[in-house]
């Protein structure tokens, strides 16, 4: 079915039956539910199969280096906070990678939609353990299984006071849908961890596994309750879904800009003043 977002000139390079199909659609609608339009959006990625996303959108995009999205997803933000930004990658690229920028963009309470496909395998590079594998996970490298503790990301998110922590399956579009566009509407962080199989390379981690080892949030889960959310991210087998934990707070770029929206490039500066600063020195 066509799409006011879709991009008719690039071939969409997943492997059939990949959840990443699932996201993108996904991201897609609620782009346009929320009345988005093709300049006011903008997508970081970095490096892997779930980081191609943002090529197969009809918004502007920015690609950079393996794990480094989300400062650049900031500095975005921070220039010019009308634009809605999204920072989107994979669980190596964003909990591996890029896990210092994670721990660092959750502090700092950035206001951006984080999007983390999370597959429990790295895809792009044919099958390696990511930081989320579980223990016992075998692949071509880890022949033994997988030793490590997996990476915790909500637990972690929620450690750090994030003010959005949630998790969906792409198994269940509609649920993940109502998930996703709660984050885009959130004024601060926003974490969205989505299970989603790889076909190819975990033959474990299927959707029917995703589907049976999770589970939905009810209405008696309070969200404004960090013990509680805590708990839930600690669950293992079954695994909540749903926003596990909600707060806003003052953001990073309004502390920066003190309010200020006006995008850097329209501001306006008297370089007499500037090149006196620079005398100064």
């Amino acid at each position: 079915m066509s799409h006011v977002f879709d991009r008719k000139d690039v071939d969409v390079a997943w492997c059939p039956g990949c959840g990443n199909f699932g996201i993108l659609k996904l991201i897609k609608e609620v782009l346009e539910e929320l009345g988005s339009d093709h300049r006011s959006s903008v997508i970081v990625s970095g490096i892997g199969q779930a980081a191609k996303t943002p090529y197969y959108i009809d918004v502007n995009m920015y690609g950079v280096l393996h794990g480094r999205a989300l400062p650049v997803a900031t500095a975005i933000k921070v220039a010019n906070p009308e634009l809605n930004v999204i920072a989107e990658g994979g669980d190596g690229d964003m909990y591996g990678e890029g896990g210092n920028h994670f721990l660092h963009t959750i502090r700092r309470n950035v206001d951006i939609v984080h999007i983390v496909h999370n597959n429990m395998v790295y895809g792009l590079t044919k099958g390696q353990a990511s930081p989320t594998s579980q223990k016992g996970f075998k692949t071509k490298v880890q022949v033994d299984g997988v030793g490590n503790e997996p990476f915790n990301p909500l637990s972690v998110a929620l450690a750090l006071n994030a003010g959005f922590v949630s998790r969906v399956n792409i198994g269940n579009s509609a649920h993940a849908k109502e998930v996703i566009k709660a984050a885009f509407m959130h004024k601060g962080y926003a974490l969205v961890d989505i299970f989603q199989p790889c076909v190819t390379f975990n033959k474990t981690n299927t959707y029917k596994w995703f589907k049976e080892n999770t589970y939905l949030l009810d209405a008696t889960h309070d969200r404004s309750d960090m013990a509680s959310a805590m708990s839930k991210a600690f669950e293992a087998m079954p695994m909540p879904l749903g926003v596990l934990y909600k707060n806003e707070s003052v953001t990073f770029e309004q502390r920066i800009r003190k309010g200020e929206t006006t995008p850097l490039y329209a501001s306006k500066h008297d370089l007499g003043e500037i090149q006196k600063k620079f005398e100064s020195f």
